[in-house]
């Protein structure tokens, strides 16, 4: 089979138009002979005056005309090719001016260079879109590896402490063999518990960020009670008010992903509290076409500066690190944006006036709840 040779962009649309230009020339042609030179008489003036005997002005036949008019008319059909070559292959560079940088662009960004940006200027045709569309591709994917990034620094540093931590207490139980084996089994315990969650919080942050879920109707407001009720020995315990309200939040999506989102709020609410005499208000509501959880806890007053920095995977404010048996892992509010974002949502975090923090969830709400929705497992 002949394989056909790959021409150029530039110059397919150089070749188009030179072959406009011709084929506009020839058809200018026809309609001269269409419409002049088919009306001239094919014979000279004096055989007509002959034939039919009648007095004519002396002018040039039709032969006559073709002699002169066919070098004329072919030299215009080149003078047209070449123009049309070479005012096509310029014209077409012009146009593909903006399409050669963006495939530059697109060659840096292949070779891992994400921090090029075109920023074409000029109108705002069809070209500037997509230069303006890549460089928004370019600038999310620069910020989404560099987060992946730090991500993967920060987890392979909270993975080794608990793994550096066992072997330290290994290498002191081999130094010395009188120590409490009880004690040396209970902090082993308790160093692979924190390993153990640790994990299983980053395989559920991968699932959440790679939406790899079945999608159900869930209804908000049952998942908060189911994660109020869990919690609430731990709120009893620290001397906790715990309330739900609110009314009925219908959401599409994973009931195990959202009522973790949930028990992580509630009981991140939980732990970072007043010693004493707290509380913590889970509500839920239906606004137009969103579905809202607010989560409220009393606490120490943040700073606003360190509120946004709150759901970054292993951020831990000063005033609100724990070390007790519920420090966490530092991944709490990572995984509830990352549960938000997975569900098309939008996660809000502001101090709350007088000390606490207030979080709230908008998910986007079905137009219509057919039957009963079900309650996370």
């Amino acid at each position: 089979m002949t394989r056909r040779p790959n021409l150029s962009a530039r110059l397919k649309l150089t070749l188009s138009y030179a072959g406009f230009l011709v084929v506009a020339g020839v058809l200018l042609l026809a309609v001269m002979w269409v419409f002049v030179l088919r009306w001239l008489p094919n014979e000279d003036a004096r055989s007509i005056q002959r034939r039919f005997g009648a007095v004519i002005i002396l002018g040039p036949k039709r032969s006559d005309l073709l002699n002169g008019f066919a070098p004329a008319a072919a030299t215009a059909l080149v003078f047209l090719l070449v123009f049309g070559l070479l005012g096509g292959w310029i014209l077409a560079g012009r146009m593909l001016a903006p399409l050669t940088r963006i495939a530059s662009a697109a060659r840096l960004a292949s070779d891992g260079s994400l921090s090029h940006r075109i920023r074409m200027t000029g109108p705002r045709d069809e070209f500037r879109e997509l230069a303006d569309a890549f460089d928004t591709m370019l600038e999310r994917l620069e910020s989404h590896v560099g987060e992946q990034q730090r991500f993967a620094a920060n987890a392979s540093h909270e993975l080794r402490t608990p793994l550096a931590v066992t072997r330290t207490l290994l290498d002191a139980a081999r130094n010395d063999p009188t120590r409490d084996r009880g004690e040396l089994v209970e902090r082993l315990r308790t160093v692979n518990t924190r390993a153990i969650d640790l994990t299983e919080a980053l395989l559920l942050l991968s699932r959440a960020d790679g939406r790899s879920f079945a999608r159900e109707s869930v209804d908000l407001s049952l998942v908060a009670e189911e994660a109020a009720e869990t919690l609430l020995p731990l709120a009893e315990k620290r001397r906790i008010t715990l309330d739900v309200t609110g009314g009925p939040a219908h959401a599409v999506g994973s009931a195990a992903l959202l009522l973790r989102m949930v028990t992580n709020l509630v009981q991140n609410a939980v732990v970072h509290n007043l010693p004493a005499d707290g509380t913590v208000t889970v509500h839920t509501e239906r606004r137009r076409d969103a579905s809202v959880l607010r989560v409220e806890n009393t606490g120490r007053p943040l700073p606003p500066e360190l509120v946004p920095t709150l759901a970054e995977p292993f951020q831990r404010g000063t005033e609100r690190v724990r070390t007790d048996e519920h420090a966490g892992v530092g991944l709490g509010l990572a995984i509830v944006r990352s549960v938000v974002r997975a569900h098309d949502g939008t996660l809000e975090l502001a101090p709350r006036t007088g000390g606490g923090l207030v979080v709230t969830v908008r998910l986007p709400a079905p137009a219509e709840t057919g039957g009963k929705p079900r309650q996370a497992p």
